[in-house]
């Protein structure tokens, strides 16, 4: 049985032509989903925006990431939310933080847009009951959640495994090369979606697509 797991690949370009030549790379090389990184733009505006995404055509999560999560939007909170509300009737999914205020995150929701409310520690990995804390209150917001977390060692890589276990409709991540096989083995718990790099490696950890096809094929096949 083939996991229904897709492969997201982040891009993270500063110009609008660039993320149209790296979306129609990673396209080629066999993304499912693409992350478009709207906080790369250097000059984000919605008319640039709209234009690549209609000329990429292909399913899009629409991610404008804030500076404490290692985000490079240099704009006010209002500007931010307002790029990401007007791709809303362009994309498949819209990203948005956990941490954002809870009224911006209403607003993307009722769209009609499919919501991902994330949350990212690039220092760290609670206890699992924080974990599961966290996942639960994106999952009252938004339609799927997302965690990621900097492990300091194997037990907890594991611990993501855990909450891939227990929770639906979750994304979580153990970053770093210590991480990196949690990637992997999410598409073995039915994550909706799971990271890989093109040409942009948006976060420590993240497998070459390549790589991650690979991977996915051959434990597939094995399992069958």
């Amino acid at each position: 049985m083939y996991s229904q797991t897709k492969i997201a690949i982040p891009i993270f370009q500063e110009k609008i032509e660039d993320v149209i030549t790296v979306a129609n790379d990673c396209i080629n090389k066999g993304a499912d989903i693409l992350e478009f990184r709207i906080d790369a733009l250097k000059e984000p505006n919605f008319k640039d925006i709209k234009y690549a995404i209609e000329e990429i055509n292909f399913p899009i999560i629409a991610t404008n990431r804030i500076e404490s999560e290692w985000g490079s939007f240099k704009g006010s909170e209002e500007e931010r939310i307002d790029i990401l509300y007007k791709c809303a009737d362009l994309v498949e999914y819209v990203d948005i933080e956990l941490q954002s205020n809870d009224e911006y995150i209403e607003k993307i929701h009722k769209s009609g847009v499919k919501t991902i409310v994330s949350y990212h520690d690039f220092e760290k990995t609670p206890e699992i009951d924080e974990i599961t804390y966290i996942v639960e209150k994106e999952l009252e917001l938004g339609d799927i959640a997302k965690v990621a977390f900097m492990p300091h060692d194997l037990e907890d890589t594991l611990k993501i495994l855990a909450i891939l276990s227990h929770c639906k409709n979750t994304i979580a991540i153990s970053m770093s090369d210590l991480g990196s096989y949690t990637r992997v083995m999410a598409s073995k718990f039915d994550s909706p979606i799971t990271f890989a790099a093109g040409r942009d490696a948006t976060a420590p950890g993240q497998i070459d697509i390549e790589t991650m096809k690979a991977l996915l094929n051959m434990d597939l096949n094995i399992l069958d």
